[in-house]
């Protein structure tokens, strides 16, 4: 048999490879720690349960759906976007659901680039922001997230020829794996960055509820900008702990809305139209039950005690449900989550499956209780 060569290209995406390590460990009677994977552990709202329960009862919600979406949802995401962050949609041309943020984010990419052309991506960063322009044949150039920035992007620091060829450029605040929030002014110096070369930016949004202090994550809607060049990507899987159900939107700039929507009509037949008419009830409400902040703060605070007591300080992250963590060896990131694994097992996800930039650090997600992640730590203290 023979198959495309692109694949040949394409490397197992991280989480797949970790579940299935986790899989074969547990099967053999190893009690596995997973930090690795950022799955909320906690049940979403009972009301969520319920209204989808009762949508699934309707005799009409095993039809088709649409790719553009029931004119209901869009007009609640638009409602959404005007009472949360104060930008107006149109909910006809500047909204599209997705199937989840992951898919969003592929596709964008297959809609806008070509095999020669580029991608500005952020590094360390979601992983799809790299596999989604290796799936379309074209490159990535990364755009480093480094500390002494606060992790934020360099854009003076990217050449002009790089910059003429790009065609795409992707961040997402607050960040995946950092947990850092976007700093004043970054979306409307993005925003010029691709007034100038004219490319279309993305913002991936799929932690915005998830800000432990100060002002509530912004959109790069706000400025106006940012949004005459692209689009944010909001997905309600953080935010509500229902990742399973893939509810995302992309909203924005039209013409980038209907050529992402004219890609997904060859691809998926949209959102399952229960869940599109329990996403359209959710976003009305005002009561349903968010992330759980005070939990995740609670475990960030004690992981960041616990790390610093084992010779692992980290800052504790101001969004996102993650610490970033720089590793205290002279091993890389691969080998030290490997041991780990093999001598704590405990599951970490390494840096470097975020970007080259993420070399130095490891991930640990905050989606396990208290006395979980403190045995976690206190594992990977007694063999360091």
């Amino acid at each position: 048999m023979r198959f495309s060569d692109r694949m040949g290209t394409i490397p197992e995406y991280v989480v797949a490879r970790l579940n299935r390590a986790i899989a074969e460990a547990r099967a053999g009677g190893i009690d596995v720690i997973s930090l690795g994977i950022g799955d909320p552990d906690l049940p979403p709202d009972p009301r969520l349960r319920e209204r989808l329960a009762l949508e699934v009862q309707r005799d009409d919600a095993a039809r088709y759906p649409t790719n553009h979406g029931q004119p209901a949802l869009r007009e609640a995401v638009a409602d959404y976007y005007r009472r949360r962050f104060g930008v107006s949609l149109d909910p006809a041309t500047e909204v599209l659901p997705l199937l989840g943020a992951k898919e969003g984010l592929a596709h964008l990419a297959a809609a806008i680039l070509d095999p020669g052309s580029l991608s500005l991506i952020a590094d360390p960063g979601y992983p799809v922001y790299a596999g989604g322009p290796l799936l379309a044949g074209a490159a990535s150039m990364p755009l480093p997230l480094l500390p002494k920035n606060g992790f934020q992007p360099d854009l003076a620091a990217v050449p002009p020829e790089v910059a003429a060829q790009a065609r795409l450029l992707i961040v997402g605040y607050p960040n995946n794996p950092t947990g850092a929030i976007a700093t004043p002014g970054l979306f409307a110096e993005l925003g010029a960055f691709a007034d100038k070369h004219d490319l279309v930016l993305c913002h991936d949004h799929a932690y915005a509820e998830i800000v432990y202090e100060g002002d509530p994550a912004p959109s790069a809607l706000a400025d106006p900008t940012f949004r005459s060049h692209g689009i944010e990507i909001l997905s309600l899987s953080k935010t509500y702990s229902i990742p399973g159900w893939r509810i995302a939107f992309a909203v924005g700039n039209p013409s980038v809305i209907a050529i992402l929507q004219r890609l997904k009509t060859q691809i998926d037949s949209g959102m399952f139209p229960a869940l599109q008419r329990t996403a359209a009830w959710l976003l009305g409400q005002t009561d349903v039950a968010g992330p759980p902040l005070a939990t995740y703060r609670s475990r960030r605070d004690l992981a960041c005690q616990q790390l610093q007591a084992i010779g692992m300080p980290v800052a504790p992250p101001a969004g996102g449900m993650y610490l970033w963590v720089p590793i205290p060896t002279n091993e890389s990131s691969l080998v030290f989550a490997e041991r780990l694994f093999a001598e704590a097992a405990v599951v970490v996800t390494p840096g470097n499956a975020y970007g080259a930039a993420g070399e130095g650090f490891v991930r640990i997600a905050l989606t396990v209780p208290e006395d979980r992640l403190g045995e976690a730590i206190a594992r990977i203290g007694a063999i360091l």
